[in-house]
C-alpha cells in the first residue's frame, strides 16, 4: 500500500492530513503532512523531505504551489529517489488529498493519475 506525503507552507499540509483523517481515521500511519515554516532554510526542510520519504517507501507527494519552497524541495527530493518508488503532483486541494488515499492501493502512476484527476474534476465555476 501506498503512502502519502503532503508538503506545504504551514500550517496546510497538517490542517490537509487532519482533513484527511476525518474520511480516512483508520489511515493515519499512511498519510504524512510536512509543513514548511516562513523562516525554515531550503536545505532543512530538504532533509526533512528525504528522511520521510526513506522511512516510507512507495509514495506520493503532494504540494501546494508551483515555484515556492515545498515545490522546489519536492522537486529536489524526488532527484535523489528512485523514480520508481516517489511520484508527485503539484496544486493539492482536500479533493486530491482524499482520492490519493481512495486509491493508495494501486500502482504509484495509477495513484498519481486518480489524485491529479480528482483534483481537477473539483474546481468549477459557480454561477
Amino acid at each position: 500500500m501506498n503512502h502519502v506525503l503532503i508538503i506545504a507552507h504551514q500550517p496546510l499540509a497538517e490542517a490537509l492530513r487532519q482533513c484527511a483523517l476525518h474520511v480516512f481515521p483508520e489511515e493515519g500511519g499512511r498519510i504524512t503532512a510536512l509543513d514548511v515554516p516562513a523562516q525554515e532554510a531550503p536545505e532543512v526542510t530538504l532533509e526533512r523531505m528525504c528522511s520521510v520519504l526513506r522511512a516510507q517507501g512507495s509514495t506520493l507527494v503532494l504540494t501546494d504551489m508551483l515555484g515556492a519552497t515545498p515545490s522546489n524541495v519536492m522537486t529536489k527530493a524526488l532527484a535523489a529517489c528512485n523514480s520508481d518508488q516517489v511520484r508527485a503532483v503539484v496544486g493539492v486541494n482536500m479533493p486530491m488529498v482524499v482520492r490519493a488515499m481512495a486509491y493508495a492501493h494501486l500502482p504509484l502512476s495509477e495513484m498519481q493519475a486518480r489524485a491529479l484527476q480528482g483534483g481537477k474534476d473539483s474546481m468549477m465555476l459557480w454561477e
